[in-house]
């Protein structure tokens, strides 16, 4: 019965290929616009390592001007920690991981033909990389007696393996890194965290680093954050063991607590310190000692802002007004075929195998709708890619990283938007299906 419903449908197409194309356009322009709009929305508002979310936690403190707030119009401590704060609570054990970190820039040289290139290197501890499950390629991380006293050794991107060593394992050979003799350790697989979660300094969606040295080199070599550094009160800093001494914050703190107990460990450990420290002066403002999840640090740091939330709603009401418009046009082609209804229902067919015949000619506009509309919807996506991409002179990063499929957003999309037309559809369907045949030959 499917099969000859079907190919009713499909001669029914070919008496109004007219408003049967104009059908499916309206579908697909709806699908697109959803499935594009929900893909970067959905890049940009998805937890990278959701399944991590309650035990990983960025560490703030707030000991900033009491007077002038470094996040205005909020009760946020800021992003960044102290040299000191951090060295401190770093020496706790109470998390199963810890990890210390930011970013700065270094020389890579002597590789082969290749010439010094300047790259973004995190200098960070050595839980790093278990701590947030990255992948490696070749190698591993280094141990913890790497970080003090620091160990020549680094870890690459696996973009910068290719660069520097044509993609080969390139464990156990040397390169100079600012001038400085390193092996290298471990080279990372593919891993493109969208959003940058653990740290959103200079964009939510950049690359991660390029390459990854023991943390203490950053007081060996006296390297600075390249993204960001605040100070707010007049200090010496005449060298970097002042600026390490300073209130001036500059670093990144993230722990892993595998259960309340240890969250509640720690809490009590930094509530602890800043009684003492603000004993000693320090930390005017209110207590704001703060364990801050993935998904909240997203929300606090406002990855996703109100206008994205504002576009995804336009969307649909776009995709509404083009189902509304496909109800409208699936009337007047059933209506244009009432001659045909009419006599199928005067030969004997029911009211249901009228429904069901309708409903399956719904069903193919649908399908043929989701089809085009996933394929405008790839058309789009590449077009803003390129646009981005351009923006960025072919580099990788921010929103050029958004524009591409994902499947748990198409996918959704798809199915809404089919369910939807059927729905539509089914409206058609039953008011066609309850009119008496004599209405449809009487018309002849």
């Amino acid at each position: 019965m499917f099969g000859y419903n079907l190919r009713l449908a499909l001669k029914s197409f070919g008496r109004n290929p007219g408003i049967t194309a104009l059908m499916v356009l309206a579908i697909a322009l709806g699908i697109a616009v959803c499935v594009m709009t929900l893909t970067v929305y959905h890049a940009m508002s998805g937890n990278p390592i959701w399944w991590k979310n309650d035990r990983l936690y960025a560490v703030t403190m707030d000991n900033w001007d009491p007077d002038h707030p470094l996040m205005p119009n909020t009760d946020l401590p800021p992003h960044e920690m102290t040299y000191k704060d951090t060295q401190f609570l770093f020496a706790s054990n109470i998390p199963l991981r810890r990890v210390v970190m930011y970013s700065t820039l270094g020389v890579i040289g002597d590789v082969g033909a290749e010439p010094p290139v300047q790259i973004e290197t995190r200098v960070t501890t050595a839980d790093f990389f278990a701590m947030f499950e990255v992948p490696f390629l070749y190698g591993d991380g280094w141990s913890e007696s790497a970080d003090k006293p620091p160990q020549p050794v680094i870890v690459l991107s696996r973009a910068e393996n290719d660069k520097l060593f044509g993609g080969a394992n390139s464990v156990g050979r040397m390169l100079h890194w600012n001038d400085h003799e390193f092996r290298v350790i471990g080279v990372l697989n593919d891993w493109f965290p969208r959003p940058r979660f653990y740290d959103l300094n200079g964009g939510s969606f950049q690359v991660p680093d390029a390459a990854y040295i023991p943390y203490g080199w950053g007081s060996e070599l006296e390297l600075l954050n390249q993204a960001e550094n605040d100070c707010w009160k007049p200090e010496k800093l005449d060298n970097y063991r002042d600026y390490e001494a300073s209130d001036c914050v500059w670093q990144q703190m993230w722990v892993e607590l595998p259960d309340a107990a240890s969250r509640e460990r720690f809490q009590s450990f930094m509530d602890s310190y800043w009684a003492e420290q603000r004993k000693e002066g320090r930390f005017p403002r209110p207590k704001n000692n703060r364990l801050t999840d993935v998904a909240q640090w997203l929300r606090d740091n406002q990855v996703v802002e109100n206008d994205n939330r504002v576009l995804v709603g336009l969307a649909f009401a776009f995709l509404s007004l083009c189902l509304i418009n496909t109800v409208g046009l699936l009337l007047a082609k059933f209506l244009n075929g009432a001659a045909v209804t009419g006599i199928r229902r005067a030969l004997g067919a029911s009211r249901r195998q009228i429904f069901a015949q309708l409903l399956i000619e719904v069903g193919v506009v649908s399908v043929l709708g989701a089809l085009l509309g996933l394929a405008l919807a790839t058309l789009g996506l590449i077009g803003v890619h390129h646009v981005y991409a351009a923006a960025h002179l072919g580099h990788r990063g921010g929103y050029t990283e958004l524009t591409h499929f994902d499947v748990v957003g198409v996918v959704w999309a798809v199915i809404l938007a089919v369910a939807a037309t059927l729905a539509a559809g089914f409206y058609s369907a039953w008011r066609i299906g309850r009119l008496s045949p004599a209405v449809y030959l009487k018309s002849q």
